[in-house]
C-alpha cells in the first residue's frame, strides 16, 4: 500500500488485513520500490500523486523490474488521460478518493481472480520460449492449440477463438496479448452479451458532449482505453449486424469516429473475439 498520506495508507491496511492479508504500507514510491526489491508482493496499491517520484513513474519501474506484480493505482485527481496512461502501462485498475471500503473490497477481489487465472494459465508455460508449451493439459487436442497461440502471438492478425462456454477463451486471448509485442500494453476484454445496444456505440467508440440526451460531458470509448495494445470482444455473435458491420469498418480502416462527431481518430490494436459457435456453420 503506497500513498504518502499516513491516514489513507493506514486506513486501506486495516480493510485489507481485515479480509486476512499480510500487508506492507510506504509513504513514498521509493520506499515502495525498496520493499519491492526485498521480498515478492502479488498486489500493489499505488497513489499517483506523491511528493518526489509520482506513481505513474513507480509504475513504470514496477512493470519493468517486477512485471508479475498486480498494479492498482489510487488518485484523488481522476482524469481520463491519467487512467489510459496507467492502463497502457500495465496498471489493472484504478480507484478514485474518497472511496469507501467495499470498493477496495471489490477490486482486492478482481485482483484475486486475475492471480488465480494467472495460476491456472501462465504458471505452467514458464518452460516454452512463449510461455504457453504446457498449458494446463497435455493432450493432442490442447497441444494443438499450444501451437496456435504461438503461430498467433507475435503477429498483429485479427484472432478468432471458437469453444463452448466456460472452455477458457479469454484466457487464451490473454496468453496470445501477454506474448505478443503489445504485451506491456492493456487488454480490453469486453463481454458483448452484457453491452445494452442503445448505448453501444457509445461505449466502444465514445461520443461527444451534447450529441444525444444525457451527454452532458464527451466521453472517451473502450476503443480508446485500448490504443495499442488488444481489445477482446467475448462472444462477438452477439452484437447486431449493424454494430458489426461498423466494427468491420474499424477493423479494415483503421480509424473510427465518436457518436456526433465528424472527426476520424487513428486506432493503433489488435482484435481478438471470441464466439461459443463456429461460424462458418452459423
Amino acid at each position: 500500500m503506497v500513498d504518502d498520506e499516513a491516514v489513507v495508507r493506514t486506513g486501506m491496511a486495516r480493510v485489507l488485513e481485515a479480509q486476512g492479508l499480510e500487508v506492507e504500507i510506504a509513504g513514498d514510491g521509493a520506499k515502495a520500490l525498496e520493499k519491492l526489491d526485498l521480498r515478492p508482493f502479488a498486489v500493489v496499491f499505488l497513489d499517483i500523486k506523491m511528493p518526489g517520484m509520482n506513481g505513474v513513474e513507480v509504475l513504470r519501474q514496477i512493470r519493468a523490474q517486477h512485471p508479475r506484480v498486480l498494479v492498482i493505482m489510487i488518485t484523488g485527481y481522476p482524469t481520463m488521460e491519467s487512467a489510459i496512461e496507467c492502463l497502457k502501462l500495465g496498471a489493472v485498475d484504478y480507484l478514485v478518493k474518497p472511496f469507501r471500503a467495499d470498493e477496495l473490497e471489490a477490486l482486492l477481489l478482481k485482483a484475486l481472480e486475475v492471480l488465480r487465472q494467472r495460476e491456472e494459465a501462465y504458471e505452467p508455460l514458464r518452460s516454452d520460449e512463449f510461455g504457453i508449451a504446457s498449458i494446463v493439459g497435455n493432450s493432442s487436442a490442447m497441444q494443438k492449440v499450444f501451437a496456435k497461440v504461438r503461430r498467433a502471438a507475435p503477429s498483429d492478425s485479427t484472432v478468432l477463438i471458437t469453444g463452448e462456454s466456460g472452455t477458457g477463451k479469454e484466457l487464451v486471448a490473454r496468453a496470445i496479448h501477454r506474448h505478443s509485442l503489445r504485451s506491456e500494453q492493456a487488454f480490453v476484454p469486453v463481454d458483448c452479451s452484457a453491452l445494452v445496444e442503445s448505448l453501444l456505440e457509445s461505449e466502444l467508440f465514445g461520443h461527444v458532449k451534447g450529441s444525444f440526451t444525457g451527454a452532458y460531458q464527451t466521453k472517451h470509448g473502450l476503443f480508446e482505453l485500448a490504443n495499442h495494445g488488444t481489445f477482446f470482444f467475448d462472444e462477438i455473435a452477439n452484437l447486431s449486424l449493424n454494430i458489426q458491420a461498423k466494427l468491420l469498418r474499424v477493423i479494415q480502416e483503421r480509424e473510427f469516429m465518436q457518436v456526433g462527431s465528424q472527426k476520424r481518430i487513428k486506432l493503433d490494436v489488435r482484435i481478438i473475439a471470441s464466439c461459443n459457435q463456429d461460424l462458418r456453420e452459423a
